[in-house]
C-alpha cells in the first residue's frame, strides 16, 4: 500500500520535477563558464535590486547562483529529494526572480504587472512558482496523508 502511495506522488510530480529541473539544470550549466562581461551584467542587475549583494564580487555571485541552480536541478531531478524539499527550493529562488521583476524599473509597464518586453524573461517565472508551491503542498499534504498515518485512517486521501 505504501509503495502504491510513493508511486502515485512521484507519477504525479514526474512532470512538474522534470519541467523545472531541466529548466534548472540548463541555466546553472550555462553560467558555469562565464566570462566576466557576463558575470558583471548579471551581478549589476541582481545588486540593482538587492544591494546586499553588490558587496559580493561578480564572479563569486555568479559561481554560487549556477551552485544554486545546479543544486535545486539536483533537488528535482533526484526523486529520492521529498517533494517539500524540492518545492521549498524552487518557491525560494522564483520568488527572488519575481522580485527582480517587480523591484527592478522597467520590468513592467507604469503601474501594471503586465511585462514590458524587457520584463518577459522574469516575469514568466510565476510558472516556477507555481511548480514550487505545487510540489511543496503535495510533499506536506502527501506525508501528512500517507495511509500509515493513523490519524487519518478513515481519510480517503489520494483514492
Amino acid at each position: 500500500m505504501a509503495f502504491g502511495w510513493a508511486w502515485d506522488s512521484l507519477a504525479r510530480q514526474l512532470p512538474l520535477r522534470l519541467t523545472a529541473g531541466t529548466f534548472f539544470l540548463s541555466s546553472g550549466l550555462s553560467k558555469l563558464g562565464a566570462d566576466e562581461a557576463t558575470a558583471e551584467g548579471l551581478h549589476q542587475f541582481a545588486a540593482g535590486t538587492y544591494p546586499f549583494l553588490g558587496e559580493q564580487d561578480a564572479r563569486k555571485f555568479v559561481r554560487l547562483l549556477s551552485a544554486g541552480e545546479l543544486a535545486i536541478a539536483a533537488a528535482l531531478l533526484v526523486p529520492v529529494v521529498p517533494a517539500a524539499v524540492a518545492g521549498a527550493a524552487v518557491t525560494a529562488f522564483s520568488a527572488g526572480t519575481l522580485g527582480l521583476y517587480l523591484r527592478t524599473p522597467g520590468m513592467r509597464e507604469e503601474g501594471s504587472l503586465r511585462p514590458t518586453e524587457q520584463g518577459i524573461a522574469l516575469a514568466k517565472d510565476v510558472w516556477l512558482l507555481g511548480i514550487g508551491v505545487s510540489l511543496l503542498v503535495d510533499g506536506v499534504n502527501g506525508h501528512r496523508c500517507h495511509p500509515c498515518h493513523r490519524s487519518h485512517r478513515s481519510h480517503r486521501c489520494h483514492r
